[in-house]
């Protein structure tokens, strides 16, 4: 069994949404984490609840693992498998209709809060949009609360939102569509410009064409048509800690790529 982590200066953070654990699980997702051996992994769109899981399987060796399922069967969900022992787990942020959905789940590090945060989609219409512009608004109040604490942060996750035109292959085709809004994108400047988060990615690497998710119709991933939606959003302390920044790309486990960051801490 692999020694559980206690003490760190490198540590590899890794966050993918499956579209599914255990759809994700049959594609190979977990030998492969194995081999790339980060030391947190945060993971969205679990879409199952945790007495649905072999521990064998969804449980890995050398993790402390934890869950936020969703309500509804089959959707949503959020996960963190850590090495190192968390000194508290959160779940949720204290409202109801979007912790019912498994969106965000919190573990204390010690010299680090990681968050695994799925931001909801209005791709399916105004209701959902209009839930995703709640959560938005709400989800403020939780990075002036991590900010506040002084301890660095890293928020992993599927935000659902690309920033800018280098973020999204198909720029002029989509300012009407949800994920790409100029709304949405404003609220991420906001993040970046007034409370003074950072896109850690962006940090390390200013190349386009480093797209996190593709749709499934059509050729798009063959074709790199992509968006990038999956982000490490950390504290501006965290700047000069980023080692590198890789988006994997060798096998598809879902129709998101992991995104993993190397961090000195």
């Amino acid at each position: 069994m692999t020694p559980l982590k206690t003490i760190t200066t490198r540590m590899k953070i890794t966050t993918a949404n499956t579209n599914g654990i255990r759809a994700a699980q049959k594609k190979g997702f977990f030998e492969w984490l194995q081999k790339a051996n980060p030391d947190v992994v945060c993971i969205q769109e679990t879409k199952a609840q945790v007495h649905q899981l072999k521990p064998e399987i969804f449980m890995p060796e050398g993790y402390h693992c934890f869950y936020h399922d969703a309500e509804k069967k089959g959707y949503s969900g959020t996960a963190i498998y850590s090495k190192i022992k968390p000194q508290s787990v959160k779940t949720g942020i204290g409202w109801d209709e979007f912790d019912n959905e498994g969106r965000w789940l919190e573990a204390d590090l010690g010299n680090l809060t990681v968050v695994s945060l799925y931001l909801p989609s209005g791709t399916s219409g105004d209701i959902r949009q209009d839930f995703k512009y709640q959560s938005m608004e709400r989800l403020e109040q939780e990075f002036e609360r991590l900010k506040n604490s002084g301890k660095p942060f890293v928020i992993c996750g599927d935000w659902n939102i690309v920033h800018k035109e280098i973020d999204i292959k198909n720029w002029k085709g989509n300012q009407k569509n949800s994920g790409c809004l100029p709304e949405e994108r404003a609220w991420l400047t906001k993040l970046f410009d007034e409370i003074d988060l950072l896109d850690a990615f962006r940090a390390v690497n200013q190349e386009p064409h480093n797209y996190t998710w593709w749709s499934n119709r059509g050729q798009a991933y063959a074709n790199n048509v992509g968006w990038r939606i999956d982000y490490h959003i950390t504290s501006q302390d965290l700047k000069d800690k980023i080692i590198s920044a890789e988006i994997y790309k060798d096998e598809k486990f879902s129709d998101h790529a992991p995104l993993t960051l190397e961090y000195q801490l």
